[in-house]
């Protein structure tokens, strides 16, 4: 970590928890990486795959961003942020503050990417507060936002000051004889290394003493004399020792794009070490540093050695006086408490408009039906929107993440996405990318795992037999038990695949699955899953079968990203609806849940999930292993066919059905449509509330089938908002 968010994030650490996100780190594994430092700030260290290009890591960067948030219940923050960046994987999310502290001019670094003025223009969009790491820095951002400050870096004095006191010499500077002039920092492409040359061929009893580490240029580029010194890296703690070492301090910088609006740290900790400063003409130093004789500011070889001998005959003690007095103004303590101070007047109008301005609509949940409905009302109504989940993620049931292996796995089980509405395929398609995949399902039956729905590799595999697709037609009707109404799931496999097929596939699963015998189950529940006479084996047969690319977190994020949605995790919409104002109210929850379960609780099935990862790339022959009989679970996923994530380990699920939990699946019985009945009766009598989903609506559906109903429900509002509208024109 840099020195300035150092300084700034440990002190905020008195009073706020800080999560600091560092670079990523290129690792085989996708993960998470936490360490707290002494001063109690979280360091986040996300690992992402070597070789993504810029699209992908970003999204692995969101997810891992996500998922810490997730695990360590991040809700209401300030986003302060050092690079641009990160303008594009942290650009979903909703901080009460968002900070840009603008260390360097990044674009004038060799090596920048190319995308970085593009992003930091995003970020200027939507930064509240913009400091700078200068005033030259001040000067060139000032015009691109309302509201910049500069605050150049300040000192640690008495951790510098050491050095002005007798302190050990480091081994490997002690037998450089005097004098030296030291200089420590990145060795990079800032420096003039012509000029370090011809400094040391001037003089060359002089010894250059350069410590820092060697980046983004080769080492081989720099000047090799008996008389200079690369030491390498160190730790800050180490500083001072080898600054108490040092006759004169050199900042050396070329003048050049990257050292145009520098505003370098070390100026003031050179001066508080007690060391004389001799620099090149670098803006920020000149003024006010050079201007008020703290620094010998000069441009070339022959002044700087005049500069250096100037030095060394005068010493520090002239200037010492006047160095302490700026160092007394130039305190950590005293810069952080000025820009906490511009943090906190850029956050009073985010607090008055949560207080007073209120929203048009007030959606509970987050999942497929909210998200839609909240992003139509948004971007196509203009509605100003707040969505409400109890959740501390987005997404409901089809939330993703990367597990602890780095893999990405779907927290409430698989979710395999299938249409064959164009309409909903081309809606999703505008906040997603997509990886075609068809979904293919295999049954443990009889010690074999065969294709299923039951199709005509199947019935082969089971019997030994070499049917056609003819055959199969005519083996089929041989074993059906035709029903005349079909009542019950049992009734619609037994008249389709007959007795023998209904006890080998469904009988035992869908007891597991629903706790009840299929002859107790509406017929819908096996209307899903077909017999067929062919060798497709896709377990869906839809027009559209594809997976989001990054993720559906992502998709979400992307679905919620517009300026007029406030998104509020972990929270009850009952705990907000009387503290925000808001107008219409959009309810994705149990219904009977909204009415206070007036006439009873609607059964649900849940699920248990049980999540194993195994030190193999591939655990089981399919992405899903369906097991009617044997074991108390239903079904065994592996996400890598779902998501196509080339990894060394793998993640499955196992799911195992039970009747408490998370409510997933409305029990399919006559008497539970009867009792959703009396509530959609009053959901339909309640005004001003919009009832939406599988939940809101007592029924299972597919994603696609959420998406399609969200849509319908959203252009209904906009009927009725227009005869309203209308009407009050007319009177």
């Amino acid at each position: 970590m840099y020195q300035r968010p150092q300084h700034l994030l440990s002190r905020w650490a008195r009073s706020h928890r800080v999560f600091f996100f560092e670079e990523p780190v290129q690792a085989p594994e996708i993960g998470l990486q936490f360490h707290e430092t002494p001063e109690g700030v979280t360091i986040v260290v996300p690992h992402v795959p070597v070789g993504l290009d810029t699209a992908d890591a970003d999204a692995v960067q969101q997810t891992l961003l996500d998922e810490a948030f997730v695990q360590r219940e991040i809700d209401r923050y300030i986003l302060w942020v050092y690079t641009p960046m990160a303008a594009c994987f942290a650009k979903h999310l909703r901080p009460f503050v968002t900070v840009y502290d603008c260390m360097d001019e990044l674009t004038g670094f060799a090596g920048a990417p190319t995308e970085l003025a593009e992003r930091e223009a995003r970020l200027l969009e939507r930064a509240d507060v913009v400091f700078t790491g200068g005033r030259s820095l001040y000067e060139a951002k000032r015009r691109l936002h309302p509201n910049v400050h500069a605050f150049p870096s300040s000192v640690d004095t008495a951790h510098f000051a050491a050095a002005r006191a007798s302190l050990p010499a480091p081994d490997d500077q002690a037998e450089i004889p005097a004098p030296r002039l030291g200089y420590y920092g990145v060795i990079d492409e800032r420096l003039d290394l012509d000029l370090l040359a011809g400094i040391a061929d001037a003089r060359s009893e002089w010894q250059l003493v350069m410590v820092g580490p060697i980046v983004k240029i080769d080492p081989a580029s720099l000047p090799q004399r008996s008389n200079i010194h690369y030491l390498g890296g160190k730790d800050y703690a180490d500083l001072p020792a080898y600054a108490a070492g040092w006759d004169v301090a050199l900042m050396p910088f070329a003048l050049n794009a990257s050292t145009r609006f520098i505003s370098p740290t070390k100026t003031l900790e050179y001066l508080a070490a007690g060391r004389p400063v001799v620099s090149t003409p670098v803006a920020d130093v000149v003024s006010p540093y050079g201007e008020e004789g703290l620094v010998r500011v000069v441009e070339d070889v022959e002044g700087m050695v005049d500069a250096v001998e100037a030095a060394l005959e005068h010493g520090f003690e002239p200037i010492a006086a006047q160095v302490d007095e700026v160092l007394a103004r130039t305190s950590w303590d005293e810069t952080f408490a000025r820009m906490r101070e511009q943090v906190e007047r850029a956050g009073a109008p985010a607090r008055s408009r949560s207080r007073s301005s209120g929203f048009d609509v007030m959606v509970v949940g987050a999942g497929f039906a909210g998200s839609v409905l909240a992003e139509r009302l948004a971007s196509q109504a203009g509605k100003r929107v707040l969505v409400v989940d109890r959740r501390p993620h987005i997404g409901g049931n089809a939330y993703d993440h990367y597990d602890e292996a780095g893999i990405l796995v779907h927290r409430y089980g698989p979710h395999i996405f299938h249409t064959n509405s164009c309409e909903v395929f081309e809606y999703l398609s505008q906040f997603t990318k997509w990886r075609q995949y068809e979904h293919r399902v295999r049954a443990s039956v009889d010690g074999r795992l065969v294709p299923i729905p039951i199709n005509l590799d199947t019935i082969n595999e089971l019997y030994g037999l070499d049917l056609s697709s003819r055959e199969a037609e005519a083996f089929f009707a041989s074993l059906a038990e035709p029903v005349e109404h079909a009542r019950t799931s049992e009734d619609v496999v037994v008249g389709t695949v007959g007795r023998e097929l209904y006890l080998k596939f469904f009988r035992n699963y869908t007891r597991k699955q629903w706790g009840l015998d299929p002859s107790e189950l509406d017929a819908s529940v096996a209307s899903r899953v077909p017999a067929r006479t062919n060798r497709d084996d896709r377990y869906f047969t839809d027009v559209y079968q594809a997976m989001p690319r990054h993720g559906y977190t992502r998709m979400f994020e992307r679905m919620l990203a517009h300026p007029n949605i406030t998104l509020l995790l972990q929270a009850d919409y009952r705990d907000v609806s009387g503290i925000v104002p808001h107008d219409e109210l959009v309810y994705t929850g149990p219904v009977d849940e909204f009415f206070d379960l007036r006439y009873g609780k609607l059964p649900y099935r849940s699920l248990e999930f049980r999540f194993e990862t195994h030190d193999c790339p591939v655990f089981q022959p399919a992405p899903v292993v369906n097991y009617p009989n044997e074991h108390p679970y239903t079904r065994v996923t592996e996400f890598r066919y779902l998501t196509g994530q080339e990894h060394a380990k793998t993640t499955v699920v196992y799911e195992i059905p039970c009747a408490e939990g998370d409510p997933y699946y409305p029990v399919p019985q006559p008497e539970n449509a009867a009792l959703y009945k009396r509530y959609k009766e009053l959901a339909d009598a309640t005004p001003g509330v919009t009832f939406v989903g599988r939940l809101a609506t007592y029924k299972y559906y597919n994603m696609d089938q959420v998406v399609a109903q969200a849509l319908a429900a959203f252009k209904r509002l906009q009927a009725a908002a227009g005869v309203a509208a209308g009407v009050r024109a007319w009177t």
